[in-house]
């Protein structure tokens, strides 16, 4: 009994170590908007995780995002933000549901940190996707690097912060 839960202990430390997420029973995406879009929709739906700390659903937006946001985030970026890491593990996925002023899905936006994705901005992943689903833009998207820089201090995050 004793070997049998040794065994099963260091199969949950490896399978942790390699960024397993074993609460939805899948690995991380590639970095990839149609991968990023079923992880976070099927795989592990984020509507069931954490909204970012310190905000509601509904929070007043600006442009680009929208007139009401709510922002949610997966348990590495959760832990990161709760410890003030300064900076977000990787795997850190932050999404953000962008309205319309009468609460109408506009878009949702998408900021996954993949380890040497894209180093010169901060290995952030960048994602749009329309209401409906389908990708409006994927990757190292200028217009998300561009005005997120002014964040670069925060871990390239507006939405509260992480430090």
């Amino acid at each position: 009994m004793r070997k049998n839960l040794f065994v099963l202990i260091c199969g949950f430390m490896i399978l942790s170590l390699a960024g397993i997420a074993l609460a939805g029973g899948g690995a991380l995406p590639e970095a990839d908007g149609k991968a990023v879009y079923t992880f976070i929709t099927k795989t592990e739906p984020y509507q069931q995780w954490s909204l970012f700390p310190g905000k509601d659903k509904f929070y007043k937006g600006k442009h680009p995002h929208g007139a009401l946001l709510t922002t949610y985030v997966n348990e590495i970026a959760l832990a990161g933000i709760n410890n003030k890491a300064g900076t977000l593990a990787n795997g850190s996925i932050i999404i953000k549901e962008n309205y319309m002023p009468n609460k109408k899905l506009g878009a949702v936006t998408v900021m996954y940190r993949v380890d040497g994705y894209d180093p010169d901005a901060g290995d952030w992943f960048w994602a749009k996707y329309k209401a409906d689903g389908s990708i409006a833009k994927e990757g190292k998207v200028a217009g998300c690097i561009g005005c997120h820089t002014a964040a670069i201090n925060n871990d390239w995050i507006f939405t509260g912060p992480v430090k």
